[in-house]
């Protein structure tokens, strides 16, 4: 075994060991350090100065209690996280998830997937996450807003616009952002609005923000097309989820000439062959927060499934768009066996190891969430650039810019790919360039 399998073999050996049970982070790790030897063979610096062993390791988690009372006048007492992966590209960015399934292990996978994606944006941007295991769905906004004081009443104390730039996530939307940022102006007296993204246009926040994550996974998407023998235009497409990342990288791929067929949430999923209604879907599951089944009832001419996975639903295209490992084997299987030519990820981390397996076995191309769901880090990246001016940029410019970077990203990673001679593999080509620009940082600012 050489030098660096060895070291590579160690650092996995070392997540086992000190994270047991930690399946997701231990998953993230290993998707990663897989894809290194070629990049570690060739910089023997970088299992010298230690690169591997501390590149696992979370520079610091923070763990704190969040007590608040609900409207019944019961003290409810949640777990508040933040794990700050890396700073060495910059200060720590993330967002927050606000879900029941919330814990250490969720998070550290998170962090660790977020340092490579920031790495790929270009933004002197560091890794990070956070989030509670509170879910405030079914929720009175007085108790989403006496959470929110509690849980940034503490979170206060560990993050700042150099420092730590939390944003919004899974649960943590347009009313949780404020009722934080209004929590840390009272608690440290400072109106800093690059201290936490996703903010109101109307306090420091940045236009496109919302769509930034479905778009820029769109515009992905489109990259990886142009030089196929099919594109967007005609392509019949199924998104998982119906959240903010499904919505608008439905509503991007319609602009951009696709049929987008179908979607889902926890109850089933909905296939309309006219093409998805997005004002109707909008408002059943943004404004009215109802299940798809309202959506089917409402629409006419057009079927929910309840209770079986969307991925059986033909389609050119498939975006994962929910949460982490919904996109399973025998999934891609069913894709395949369907025809379906591209799978890109705009939730973090939605496909299983063995359906990223199946998927490079079945030739489809795959666009990895480290790049192709940066849109929304990118956009964030672009808040801050303005609060720390002082200035709003206008939709059109935020849009442009997102699109030149997501393209960049592209670029970088099919690049990387051809590089280390593994030509049309971007998973390996956004592992290996995120890592080389964080490793880079590290051994430039000492063993610290």
């Amino acid at each position: 075994m050489s030098d660096a399998d060895a070291a590579l073999h160690d650092a996995l050996e070392t997540v086992v060991a000190r994270n047991p049970g930690q399946r997701l982070f231990r998953q993230a790790v290993h998707e990663v350090l897989e894809s290194l030897a070629p990049v570690v063979k060739q910089h023997p610096e970088y299992v010298e100065g230690g690169i591997l062993k501390r590149i696992i390791e979370p520079e610091r988690v923070v763990s704190f209690r969040v007590p608040w009372v609900d409207d019944s006048g019961v003290i409810q007492v949640q777990r508040g996280f933040r794990i700050q992966f890396s700073s060495d590209l910059g200060p720590y960015k993330g967002g927050l998830r606000f879900h029941k399934s919330v814990d250490e292990d969720t998070l550290k996978f998170l962090g660790f997937e977020q340092v490579f994606k920031n790495a790929l944006t270009g933004l002197g941007l560091g890794g990070g996450k956070g989030g509670s295991d509170f879910d405030p769905h079914g929720r009175s906004d007085g108790e989403v807003m006496r959470f929110c004081q509690s849980f940034m009443a503490e979170l206060a104390h560990h993050i700042g616009a150099d420092l730590d730039v939390p944003a919004g996530d899974i649960g943590v939307g347009a009313r949780e952002i404020g009722y934080m940022y209004g929590q840390y102006r009272k608690v440290t007296g400072r109106n800093e609005a690059g201290v936490i993204t996703g903010k109101g246009i109307g306090y420091g926040g940045s236009w496109a923000r919302t769509e930034a994550t479905g778009y820029g996974l769109v515009y992905y998407v489109r990259e990886m097309l142009l030089e196929t023998d099919f594109s967007l235009e005609g392509s019949r497409v199924v998104v998982s989820g119906s959240g903010n990342v499904a919505l608008y990288a439905a509503r991007k791929a319609t602009q951009l000439g696709a049929t987008v067929v179908a979607c889902s949430d926890s109850s089933g999923y909905v296939v309309d062959e006219r093409g998805l209604d997005l004002d109707l879907l909008a408002d059943v599951k943004d404004v009215r927060r109802e299940r798809l089944s309202v959506y089917a009832q409402e629409r006419g001419d057009c079927e929910f499934v309840e209770g079986r996975p969307v991925w059986e639903v033909r389609c050119d295209i498939a975006l994962p768009c929910a949460t982490q490992n919904e996109l399973d084997g025998d999934a891609a299987r069913t894709l395949a066996a369907n025809g379906c030519r591209l799978v890109a990820e705009g939730a973090n981390m939605p496909c299983t190891e063995e359906a990223v397996e199946v998927i490079h076995e079945k030739g489809i191309l795959f666009g990895p969430a480290k790049a192709a769901n940066a849109g929304g880090v990118a956009t964030s990246g672009l808040e801050m650039r303005q609060n720390a001016g002082r200035l709003q940029w206008d939709f059109e410019r935020v849009d442009s810019e997102l699109d030149r970077i997501m393209t960049n990203i592209y670029a970088t990673t099919a690049a990387t790919a051809e590089e280390y001679g593994m030509p049309g593999d971007l998973a390996a080509g956004a592992n290996i360039a995120g890592f080389r620009r964080v490793a880079d940082a590290m051994l430039a600012q000492g063993v610290i």
